[in-house]
């Protein structure tokens, strides 16, 4: 069997934490993807005590004999396929070609292959052994000889995709983090209160757009920062800083008056904060590190998108009824303002002490 990085990973936790030895001799499996112009071929290496676990068979020892292993290649084949997915633009079937014995590791090795163009995009899943909430599977994803990801799935791992090193892959990219940028912005309340807060007082188009430029500089330093692991404040203090920062745009709206605009500012500095909080959501959907840059840029263009959208929709409502009436306007922003400042207030007091009022 070849060396792998991962497999390295996996020593070292088994060394780190013997514990795990005691309980199980090695809860972890290794799955390689080689991903060529017509086919992906992969090879899964399972422990024996995993597969004969769940066909019951026992000692499980015998599954390293290849003749009594060779009478159970369905059996094994059919335990493993529906527990792990390859998924293009719709799921790939899987051609199991050989299982064969590894007695010095105590495993079994199984080779497969999916019929399928070159993807732009792969999408896997898998959760071999449900039984063993400690198991671990330990993916390599190649294109030709070059190893171009890693990944470590569990229990409560989400779906990961791969996105391939080409136009394609980088087109891919676009299409899925674009969309989760809009709908981010759009499906976030917090967010959402906090541009309306912004816009409430109105202003000149130029002024706006420096309001939300402002907001968009602040948050995509952050999440950059944030998404290459440089600088990670807990969420414990960043929800409830924006939060505050809704409170602060509302109550700054009421004290202002005719004094200096500083929302630009106030853009700027809360957008720093809200930024950490689009890289919680980010981190979640899962980071292609082999196309960060591609990933950030289309998340964050994907957040614009949104944003410049609720500015269109809001500032135009607002600019139509100051246009019918300056008084109506002004009672418009007043009470917007309250409203702001309650929901922020709310959300602060839920997210810094866990209850809600």
């Amino acid at each position: 069997m070849r060396a792998r990085p991962c497999a390295a990973l996996g020593v070292w936790l088994l060394l780190l934490f013997p514990g795990l030895v005691s309980a199980h001799p090695s809860p972890f499996s290794y799955l390689d993807l080689r991903i060529g112009d017509t086919a992906i071929q992969g090879e899964l290496v399972v422990h024996v005590l995993d597969v004969a676990n769940d066909l019951g068979i026992s000692p499980a020892e015998q599954l390293l004999d290849q003749e009594f292993l060779r009478t159970r290649v369905g059996l094994v084949a059919g335990l493993l396929e529906p527990r792990f997915s390859l998924r293009t633009t719709q799921p790939l079937p899987l051609e199991f070609l050989t299982v064969e014995a590894i007695p010095d590791q105590q495993a079994i090795r199984l080779r497969f292959r999916a019929e399928t163009p070159r993807p732009a995009a792969l999408a896997l899943d898998t959760n071999l052994f449900p039984y063993d909430p400690l198991h671990q599977t330990f993916v390599n994803v190649y294109e030709g000889e070059t190893l171009r990801q890693q990944m470590i799935f569990n229990a409560e791992s989400p779906e990961r995709r791969y996105f391939a090193g080409t136009a394609q892959g980088m087109l891919a990219v676009v299409q899925t983090f674009v969309p989760s940028g809009v709908q981010h912005i759009l499906i976030g309340p917090d967010h959402i209160l906090f541009l309306i807060g912004l816009l409430l007082l109105g202003g000149s188009w130029w002024a706006l757009l420096r309001i939300v430029t402002a907001f968009t500089i602040g948050h995509s330093i952050t999440l950059s920062l944030a998404a290459l692991d440089l600088v990670s404040p807990p969420a414990t203090l960043v929800e409830p800083a924006i939060a505050l920062s809704i409170v602060f745009v509302g109550a700054d709206n009421l004290v202002r008056g005719a004094g200096r605009d500083l929302r630009a500012w106030a853009a700027l500095v809360f957008g720093l904060v809200h930024g950490f909080g689009f890289a919680y959501v980010l981190r979640e959907f899962g980071l292609p590190r082999e196309a960060l840059g591609w990933s950030l840029f289309s998340f964050n263009l994907g957040v614009e998108i949104g944003q410049v959208a609720i500015v269109l929709v809001v500032a135009s409502v607002l600019a139509l009824i100051r246009a019918r009436s300056e008084v109506a306007g002004r009672r418009v922003a007043v009470a917007g303002s309250l409203v702001v400042i309650a929901a922020g207030a709310y959300w602060f007091v839920q997210r810094a002490f866990g209850v809600g009022l």
